[in-house]
């Protein structure tokens, strides 16, 4: 199949209009920490390697990683979410402004923990992840002073962003309130979805589902595969039901190394393939498709355009190790390449 692409001209005309707009990040902010290190033997107390530590790394995650991604693109964001009142949600913060991400609606929570994710990563391979967070939904006083911060934003605001990763922040009643925000003051909004705690997904602009995503919100077993996505029966019709049911403007399925499936109402869905040439590590790989696909449709992309941008997005972080983003020149030299 012959690749989809843009002009390196048209990119980078997008790229530049998306720096003078505004786009929001809602959702579950988590602090990445990565342990490095080298594997050379098993231990005598269990038959497990021992990893002799090299160095460790912190960076931002979850919502934070969407967030990062664009500010990474020189697109000013602005992050909502919750953290606890602990050393790990202060070093969050401090990163956070480090990669000039504003921060104001990120709130202190004495009654959770921060989201802290510890991978340990040994000769390129993550060996085993630590996961430490409340998953407690918010309780109604904390989902109050998130959505007061959010009426005064989002009405400034070219694009929403909700990073859903079940860890309580995004719920229904917030999603419901959020969409009734973009839709009174005509703002965009995203959400990368997790099956199974939000029972409304009417209405969105965009949702941006894998494939085993996918089939769970529409309920359909995967039990077929095909090489060519435009093949895959199944595939479609749970695009066609989605479509149906949820009414999305758009449904983007990404679909790992067979790229993505672009989907519209009344039009045939469009497979754009993947473009990477290596894959170290799909850590954040949807944050990126997410981040970039809405950057550009805020940028006057239209949807085949903000798609292949993203798909050439996720086609470079997928080459780095670690919870990674894309800046504006990787962007340019892949469609220049």
């Amino acid at each position: 199949m012959k690749a989809l692409t843009l002009k390196a001209a048209r990119v980078r005309h997008l790229l530049e209009r998306a720096r003078r707009t505004r786009i929001l990040v809602v959702g579950d902010i988590m602090l990445d920490q990565f342990i490095w290190g080298t594997v050379g033997r098993i231990s005598p107390e269990a038959p497990v390697p021992v990893l002799d530590f090299e160095r460790e790394s912190f960076m931002p995650g979850g919502a934070a990683n969407v967030a990062r991604n664009l500010t990474a693109l020189e697109v000013p964001s602005e992050l909502f979410g919750i953290v606890g009142r602990d050393a790990s949600g202060e070093q969050l913060k401090v990163l956070l402004r480090s990669y000039k991400i504003a921060c104001g609606g990120v709130l202190a929570s004495a009654e959770r923990q921060t989201s802290v994710k510890t991978r340990v990563v040994a000769h390129k391979q993550q060996v085993v992840r630590i996961d430490r967070e409340t998953r407690d939904g918010l309780d109604g006083a904390l989902n109050r002073r998130l959505l007061n911060s959010l009426r005064d934003s989002v009405p400034k605001a070219d694009a929403v962003i909700l990073g859903d990763y079940s860890k309580g922040v995004v719920s229904q009643p917030l999603l419901d309130e959020i969409k009734q925000l973009c839709r009174r003051h005509a703002v965009w909004l995203s959400l990368d979805p997790k099956p199974g705690h939000l029972s409304n997904l009417n209405g969105l602009s965009l949702i941006t589902p894998n494939r085993k995503e996918a089939f769970l919100l529409a309920g359909l077993p995967d039990d077929t595969r095909n090489a060519n996505p435009l093949a895959d029966t199944n595939l479609k019709m749970v695009a066609e039901r989605l479509l149906l049911e949820l009414n999305p403007a758009l449904l983007l399925i990404t679909l790992g190394e067979l790229g993505m499936l672009l989907c519209q109402r009344n039009r045939q869905p469009l497979h754009i393939p993947t473009v990477a040439q290596e894959v170290f590590d799909v850590s954040g790989a949807g944050d990126t498709v997410i981040a970039a696909f809405t950057m550009a449709i805020a940028a006057g992309a239209s949807p085949v355009e903000a798609a292949i941008i993203s798909n050439h997005a996720a086609g470079i972080v997928v080459g780095k190790l670690g919870t990674a983003t894309v800046v504006k020149e990787e962007v340019l030299a892949s469609f220049r390449d």
